[in-house]
């Protein structure tokens, strides 16, 4: 049976490659000024931090320069954002970047006005805002987390190892986000393909779960396809636009909170490269491609009709004259060279993991009940123990 559910999506979306127009329509709703916020700097090695600076002051507003978001924002990157935003009084938040910019920008956003440590109140405690939030807009250069269009927000804290992520309500998502594929055409091949799997995952995050013959399942595969589709296609020519464009948007619908209406849903790969990220400061995308498999053959007797149908409707294996575990085993295997295929990391070893980790990054994985099987601490261990 399907779930009951509310939904909404508040996030007005521009697509195209002469979206960036479209932010002149924008600006006027939000007051005289807007914290910049943006990466590493190669926005303005490729042209568009300038583009961007342009329309903003043609429309009158002051610049808040609020760059060196890292891949993986701290939490003393939040601090600093927040000061910079109370001093400047900031009316919109624009991230300009890939998810880790978005999720950044979400952050700051609702702990502008917040009289508590925000890492206290939304990352340990996830309690939601009581206080104004100042509106974020988004301008997407990577292709992947699906921050675009969710009110989801990761944040790192080094010194307590730990990678948290809150999903806020519905008031925090973007208000608008612009994208535009050939933003995405400069990022390097490893970016490209972590943010691949990074799709790829959420809709598996979302679809291993439930035994429901459902809709969001019908939907779940088809964008599995696409990405499946698109990614051999820009492993071979990352400029071309239509495998891009494909790419970039089905990594919006795989997180937009669409395709979980009805299911319970599971995340415990996010959990498990999450942790491992907080040790590793590794590329969100490779630590979930490292757990994933390791994973998804610890629980597949558990959810055997699900990995069967997924073997079936994904990747067209012939269940003929097979078990329904021998069927589910070679879809498993399909996804393994797949990844293979188009580059992703397979072990936590590889992203500098070690076996003195192993303790830490169990007990910092977070363990949720949506899945086919709830794990215990121990079977945790065993997972990452396989991962590397």
């Amino acid at each position: 049976m399907l779930g009951n559910f509310s939904y909404k999506n508040a996030t007005k979306l521009y697509f195209g490659d002469d979206s960036l127009k479209y932010l002149n329509g924008e600006l006027p709703k939000y007051g005289k000024n807007i914290q910049l916020i943006y990466g590493g700097g190669s926005i303005k090695k490729n042209g568009l931090y300038d583009e961007i600076i342009k329309i903003l002051k043609d429309n009158g507003k002051n610049i808040i320069e609020d760059g060196g978001v890292m891949p993986n924002p701290t939490v003393e990157k939040l601090y600093e954002g927040v000061k910079l935003a109370r001093e400047n009084k900031t009316d919109l938040l624009l991230a300009v970047g890939g998810g880790s910019c978005c999720d950044y920008a979400k952050a700051v956003s609702v702990s502008v006005n917040c009289d508590e440590d925000p890492w206290d109140k939304y990352y340990l405690r996830f309690e939601e805002p009581d206080c104004d939030i100042v509106p974020v807009g988004c301008i997407l250069t990577m292709a992947g987390t699906g921050s675009e269009m969710n009110a989801g927000s990761v944040i790192t804290n080094h010194s307590q190892k730990l990678k948290i992520g809150h999903v806020f309500g519905e008031e925090v998502m973007p208000k608008f986000s612009i994208l535009n594929p050939k933003y995405t055409f400069s990022l390097p091949k490893k970016q490209m393909v972590a943010g691949i799997y990074d799709i790829f995952n959420h809709i598996c995050e979302q679809y291993f779960s439930g035994e429901d013959d459902n809709t969001s399942d019908y939907i779940a595969e088809g964008l599995m396809k696409s990405v499946i589709h698109s990614s051999l296609i820009a492993i071979e020519d990352p400029e071309d636009y239509e495998a891009r464009s494909n790419i970039m948007w089905t990594a919006t619908w795989a997180l937009n909170t669409l395709i979980a209406k009805g299911k319970t849903t599971d995340w415990m790969v996010h959990m498990l490269g999450q942790s491992a990220g907080a040790y590793t400061d590794a590329t969100h995308g490779m630590t979930l491609a490292a757990v994933s498999l390791p994973y998804y053959r610890y629980i597949m007797p558990f959810g055997l009709e699900k990995f069967k149908r997924f073997a079936e409707e994904v990747w067209n294996i012939c269940s003929e004259g097979k078990t329904d575990e021998q069927v589910a085993n070679e879809g498993l295997l399909a996804m393994e060279n797949w990844m293979k295929k188009i580059g992703v990391i397979m072990s936590l070893s590889e992203l500098g993991a070690t076996e003195d980790m192993i303790d830490g990054i169990a007990e910092g994985t977070f363990i949720l009940e949506g899945g086919y099987k709830v794990l215990t601490k121990d079977e945790v261990k065993e997972i990452i123990k396989q991962s590397m």
